[in-house]
């Protein structure tokens, strides 16, 4: 079996004051768990149990809706954990600084782009960055569809999620989504980041 459940990788507390413990920890273990579960209760006993994710995203749109969003959500929130780290925010270095600058001018202006595609997401869904031709795009997405997608209207590799529904801030942040995001740059991994930038562009995405 191809698909595991992966361990946070960080403990439910090690994100405060930025995100608190209790969001962490229904979060991690009862929403993403139960798209896990669900998710494999979907594709159980057909090829899709061991196809890769990237695979079965390339054609989601001839799969059940059952598969588009538990897959969706499984997906994406390991994409978003392995994002944030405590001690982290700032800047990134390197090569994807380097392309952040080129294609949006700074990095200040790459999230506030960033920023806007978060907030302006309508109800639920997720803020991107993503690798699409070789070039950075900022998008976002629908409840748990994500850009690997076929049926993403920007489709590339991700390399940055954001989580905007509002089981990921609610606890300290009631409404006040534009909040939470203020503080989630505190927590961005950019070492992370940039190495999915790295392993994208290998790839040839």
């Amino acid at each position: 079996m191809s698909h595991v459940f992966p361990d946070l990788p960080y403990g439910f507390d090690a994100l405060e004051p930025y995100i608190d413990a209790k969001t962490m920890e229904v979060h991690y273990g009862k929403h993403h768990r139960t798209y896990y579960d669900k998710f494999m209760a979907a594709v159980q006993g057909s090829d899709l149990e061991s196809a890769s994710l990237s695979d079965i995203f390339a054609n989601i749109s001839k799969h059940s809706p059952a598969i588009r969003n538990n897959g969706g959500g499984y997906y994406n929130h390991i994409l978003y954990w392995n994002c944030m780290s405590p001690n982290a925010g700032g800047a990134p270095q390197g090569k994807l600084a380097e392309e952040i600058d080129q294609t949006f001018g700074s990095f200040e202006a790459f999230k506030e782009q960033f920023t806007q595609a978060a907030i302006n997401t309508f109800g639920s869904g997720f803020a991107w960055l993503i690798v699409k031709g070789g070039k950075l795009v900022v998008t976002s997405t629908s409840n748990q569809d994500n850009p690997l997608m076929d049926v993403a209207a920007d489709q590339g590799e991700p390399i940055l999620a954001l989580d905007v529904w509002e089981h990921a801030y609610y606890i300290s942040y009631q409404n006040r989504r534009p909040d939470y995001i203020d503080a989630w740059w505190n927590v961005v991994n950019w070492e992370a980041v940039s190495e999915n930038y790295t392993a994208a562009i290998a790839a040839g995405a």
